[in-house]
């Protein structure tokens, strides 16, 4: 089936648009969240509810085109002419059940909606850093956010997950319907089908003392330093990271921070806020003046300032891994590489620390990958066209520079695009989620077997 014979046999099948390559609006509905990543699709879907999801998926099976999927864009991975792209932005809502603690998510639901639907009755979602990255793909990604040290992975707190199959039939998939599904798309991110809504665990937030302390010049190394060394001390009620920031001479950057690498430290804490000053007593010390401090008691619903993650696309390479631990003299190679006296294109090396409730087994198991780190790793290298070539070799250097500190393996929604599968997931989880790829999409419909891990995009 051409191009053209596909496009009008979705446009008769679908209630939402249906938009050949070249179409007028098919560039806007398939953008990325990462402007480096361009979508070339034979046809872009852009579904209003599941059954234009379901429908376009067996219409695409029967024409034998791929099939991917896209919400808000965090995450995605280009795809090509042979694909229908399958854009869920449009499936939008949250129900909160604060009784069970349970919100009911929509494919393209932003976490800001999930978190204001949430705190008024007292209770959070295990979000991330950003409140507009999609809480769909994030969660079935794994998700590591405020709270992860506390309660684990997001996707460890997944009830259900409505599924378009391969087939284009719908499923309602729980640990009793479809145990070894279930285990996958708990983790293994994309490739088993498209998620058209989850159901998932909310928890109670009391008290939330938080936000970051940035800070420049020597402070940098002498902060880094000691971050290390008091991470792995605190609670598990806290989450912490720091971040070797670089930030552009423009004037939306605070003149302080204008065109030079700052240190930016972010902290979390569901205890007392003055539990919280006292953890922060050793890093004050060494800090001394910062040029930016926002720590302070806050309502959950403010986290967004924490990290301050930027709201707008920009093009860039993301890369990742696991560390074992932060020692001295890893540290002295993240500055040598990265530091305020290396001449590099970065925007951000971040470490964030682990370990606590993510170290352990969920409740009912999944494939979540990265319970072995001490510490992640997430490096951001600028993607304009003039540093294109340049970027991905900029950060691939850092990631090689910390390697022998490395797990060998790294969390899928930061692993970077192009990744091998080998490098995030051990050997025998890998194994098992080909199998299961194998038996939920026999004709590799979604991609695969794992290889393109943006396919689950968020």
């Amino acid at each position: 089936m051409d191009t053209s014979a596909l496009c009008e046999r979705l446009a008769h099948e679908i209630g939402g648009d249906v938009l050949a390559a070249a179409d007028p609006g098919a560039a806007a509905e398939s953008a990325a969240f990462n402007a480096a990543v361009v979508h070339r699709p034979a046809a872009v879907v852009a579904a209003r509810d599941a059954a234009d999801v379901a429908a376009a998926v067996r219409i695409a099976g029967e024409a034998g085109r791929r099939v991917a999927v896209q919400a808000t864009g965090h995450g995605a991975a280009a795809t090509g002419e042979d694909t229908v792209l399958v854009s869920t932005r449009r499936l939008t809502g949250v129900v909160v059940d604060p009784v069970a603690r349970v919100a009911r998510v929509a494919a393209g639901t932003r976490w800001r909606e999930v978190i204001d639907a949430a705190v008024p009755h007292g209770l959070a979602p295990l979000s991330g850093s950003s409140s507009g990255v999609g809480a769909v793909g994030y969660t079935l990604g794994g998700g590591m956010g405020h709270l992860a040290r506390r309660h684990g992975f997001a996707a460890d707190h997944v009830r259900s997950v409505d599924l378009v199959r391969a087939t284009g039939e719908r499923a309602r998939v729980t640990a009793g319907s479809d145990p070894e599904l279930f285990w996958a798309l708990r983790g293994g991110q994309g490739g088993f089908g498209i998620a058209t809504a989850v159901e998932i665990d909310l928890f109670p937030v009391h008290a939330f003392h938080g936000g970051a302390m940035i800070v420049t010049g020597p402070a940098v190394a002498d902060v880094l330093y000691a971050f290390a060394a008091w991470a792995p001390t605190l609670p598990e009620h806290v989450t912490t990271s720091v971040a070797l920031l670089r930030m552009p001479p423009v004037d939306e950057v605070p003149p302080p921070l204008r065109g030079v690498v700052s240190l930016a430290l972010r902290f979390g804490s569901t205890g007392t806020a003055e539990e919280a000053e006292a953890l922060l007593a050793p890093i004050r010390r060494v800090a001394g003046a910062p040029v930016l401090d926002s720590i302070g008691t806050m309502s959950f619903a403010a986290v967004d300032g924490i990290h301050m993650d930027p709201p707008d696309p920009l093009p860039a390479v993301f890369r990742g891994g696991l560390l074992t631990g932060l020692p001295g003299d890893l540290v002295e190679g993240l500055l040598a590489v990265a530091g305020p006296d290396v001449e590099v294109p970065l925007a951000m090396v971040e470490l964030r620390l682990m370990g606590g409730a993510l170290a352990r087994p969920a409740a009912v198991p999944n494939a979540v990958a990265g319970r072995e780190g001490a510490f992640a790793l997430s490096v951001v290298a600028p993607a304009p066209p003039p540093l294109a070539e340049v970027a991905p070799v900029v950060a691939d250097g850092v990631v090689a520079a910390l390697a022998p500190w490395s797990t060998g393996t790294s969390l899928v929604n930061f692993a970077g695009h192009g990744v091998a599968a080998e490098s995030i997931w051990r050997p025998d989880v890998l194994d098992r989620l080909r199998r299961a790829k194998a038996a939920a999409d026999p004709r590799n419909l979604f991609g695969g077997p794992l290889a393109e891990l943006g396919a689950g995009a968020r």
